[in-house]
């Protein structure tokens, strides 16, 4: 029988040596006013990936990815489609690394994240109404230019590179119980399983995703591939439609998927900024508004919520800001 897993705990190690030289672990901490605001005699742990460089986890999966690459490969370039993070991990690894690199997004996507990947040395070339058009002529793209397209979720460096904050999270606190993931495409997810399952079997992870981008959890739960509207503002877990490389093993592996209302994690992402003084992006509430949710099913346990990203619009949080 085929194994549902893209990738090994040796995948891990050698991801977390090729990133070595070019990152430094994120904190791991805690805040007395969060677990407060959760109860049932929870300790919190809050993994800020939001303080890495261009501020997601993002830049874990394109240093993975790209310092995976040969020669040639880094002399032809790279090129991948997203939403804005995966693009800035890719950009921010490329420039770092001296190497050609292009990303292709939606027309009208996020003008911050838009000019951040430019700011990076990065071609940005706008196609499409969606990700997924985006994600079509990408492949095109890179058929034309010989470049080495680099997918954000069907690829193992990329879930490799991933898997090495939750490595770091085992380090830094080897005795947690849980773990809460934003579910987007996976990568985040199915890193921590890999991780856990070898150093911490017992280590539950449950997936979080919004009410308004269910795909993912309704893949899960049928057992086959689904699509499905997206309306999310959380553009981190905007996700329309389970993944190749990820889905056989979130379908294995998760303790439990977690749907949440979008108002729960507008409110999870004002607790946040008033609890830690960090400004987290939509997507890095969801693990937050899971916990609470299931709050009372963790009693008197340690609990890993991962602060995924702060690559939030101005325009965005001031309308969760406003409640509006």
């Amino acid at each position: 029988m085929t194994s549902p897993w893209p990738i090994s705990f040796e995948d891990v190690l050698a991801a977390r040596e090729r990133l070595r030289p070019y990152l430094s672990p994120s904190p791991l901490r805690r805040y007395p006013l969060l677990d407060e605001l959760v109860g049932h005699g929870i300790q919190v742990f809050v993994k800020h990936e939001n303080h890495l460089p261009v501020q997601t986890f993002k830049v874990r999966n394109g240093l993975s990815a790209i310092t995976a690459l040969g020669p040639a490969e880094r002399t032809r370039g790279v090129i991948g489609a997203s939403t804005g993070n995966h693009g800035q991990g890719m950009a921010y690894a490329a420039n770092l690394l001296g190497i050609p690199c292009t990303i292709v997004v939606p027309v009208g996507n996020n003008p911050e994240k838009n000019a951040a990947i430019r700011a990076l040395g990065a071609e940005l070339v706008e196609f499409g109404a969606a990700y997924d058009d985006s994600s079509r002529h990408c492949a095109e793209l890179s058929r034309e230019r010989g470049m080495t397209l680099v997918h954000g979720i069907n690829d193992r460096t990329v879930i490799a590179g991933a898997a090495t904050m939750t490595l770091e999270m085992m380090e830094q606190q080897p005795d947690l119980d849980v773990i809460f993931i934003a579910l987007g495409g996976g990568s985040q997810a199915v890193g921590a399983m890999t991780v856990t399952r070898r150093l911490r079997p017992s280590v539950k992870v449950i997936a979080v995703q919004s009410e308004a981008a269910p795909a993912q959890y309704e893949s899960w739960k049928r057992g086959e591939v689904v699509r499905a509207p997206v309306r999310t503002f959380a553009e981190g877990i905007a996700t329309g439609q389970a993944y190749e490389l990820t889905f056989a093993a979130l379908r294995e592996g998760l303790a439990d998927f977690l749907l949440v209302s979008e108002a729960a994690l507008a409110d999870s992402l004002r607790e946040l900024i008033r609890t830690t003084h960090n400004l987290p992006e939509g997507a890095a509430a969801g693990g937050l508004a899971g916990l609470r949710q299931v709050a009372a099913a963790c009693a008197g346990q340690k609990v890993g919520i991962v602060m995924c990203g702060g690559n939030i619009s101005v325009e965005t949080l001031k309308s969760v800001l406003n409640g509006d």
